[in-house]
């Protein structure tokens, strides 16, 4: 059988997997723009546990999806349309006064269509490129989501010893987003392995793979590039991760 009859065999599992992500990815934002808008959650605060909570649950919900060749396509739809949506309430186009107070620092629509619009973007093009056959794209996502997310949060609160190079960033904030994104990626890792799904194997020489991928995304992350970080951090990740897997 070709790919073109396996991916028609699987198109009723894809299409119900593709409904199911796409249900939970947007009840978790709905969720998470309900509670900053009634003011149980700070907006930064808010903005950061969607940006930490997003990646593992769309990574999780790739189990979901059949071995089929086309089944990246339709998982991508997921980011893609969010992202479509975020992009029209930054463009003014429709108005979301619940996601612009969650998903921005000043309150203003046009920042969603920086870093908001950046990490929907980088979730799509590792959806498409990575798939959950390596685990290049997964280590990227965790380590972008959990691992930059922590060095905020974590950063903001506990954080008491500035970087020499910039003192925007501190020594705690840098050691959560990787000893987080160290965690997530092997977990996330681990999970799939144990599910078969890797082609080939990963082997035990990848846990100091992805710690080293994770020390080099987050003295990335420290960097003086606002704005621009989703895109730096996901890049450096995914870049080793082609070297090392």
């Amino acid at each position: 059988m070709g790919a073109e009859g396996i991916s028609l065999m699987y198109l009723p599992q894809d299409v119900l997997a593709t409904l199911v992500t796409f249900a939970l990815a947007w009840g978790w934002l709905r969720l998470m723009d309900g509670l900053a808008s009634r003011g149980m959650i700070e907006p930064r605060l808010s903005r950061k546990i969607i940006h930490i909570g997003t990646g593992p649950l769309f990574v999780l919900c790739w189990l979901l999806f059949s071995p089929s060749p086309a089944a990246r396509f339709l998982a991508a739809l997921v980011p893609l349309a969010i992202t479509a949506q975020f992009a029209f309430v930054g463009l003014g186009w429709v108005r979301d006064e619940d996601a612009v107070k969650a998903m921005t620092r000043s309150g203003h629509r046009r920042e969603i269509l920086r870093g908001p619009l950046f990490y929907g973007l980088v979730f799509v093009a590792f959806t498409l490129l990575f798939w959950r056959t390596t685990p290049i794209g997964i280590v990227a996502l965790m380590i972008l989501c959990v691992g930059d997310g922590l060095a905020d949060v974590l950063g903001r609160r506990l954080g008491r010893t500035p970087l020499p190079h910039n003192r925007g960033k501190t020594l705690e904030g840098s050691t959560a987003m990787f000893l987080g994104g160290l965690a997530m990626s092997l977990m996330m890792a681990m999970l799939f392995q144990a599910a078969s799904i890797f082609l080939p194997p990963i082997g035990p020489t990848a846990i100091p793979a992805i710690a080293l991928i994770a020390l080099a995304s987050t003295l990335v992350e420290t960097l003086p590039l606002p704005d621009v970080d989703n895109l730096t951090v996901s890049a450096t990740a995914a870049g080793l991760g082609l070297l090392f897997f």
